[in-house]
C-alpha cells in the first residue's frame, strides 16, 4: 500500500512539473480536457490528454 502511494505521489510531482513542457505539445487544451475555476483558483481536469497519453504508452509497452 505504501509503495502505490509514493508511486502516486512520485507520478503528480512530475506530471505537475512538465506541465508547461506538455502544453507546449497541445496536451491539455485537448477536447476533453475541462477546467474549473472555483474562488479565483483554476482546477485543470486533463481527461482526454490522460488518455492519449495512457494509449500511447500501452502501446509502448507492447512494443518493447
Amino acid at each position: 500500500m505504501l509503495k502505490w502511494l509514493v508511486a502516486l505521489v512520485i507520478g503528480l510531482v512530475l506530471v505537475g512539473a512538465l506541465r508547461p513542457m506538455l502544453q507546449r505539445f497541445g496536451l491539455g487544451r485537448l477536447p476533453g480536457d475541462f477546467v474549473l475555476r472555483w474562488r479565483g483558483q483554476n482546477y485543470p481536469l486533463p481527461l482526454a490528454s490522460t488518455l492519449l497519453l495512457s494509449a500511447i504508452l500501452a502501446l509502448l509497452t507492447r512494443v518493447i
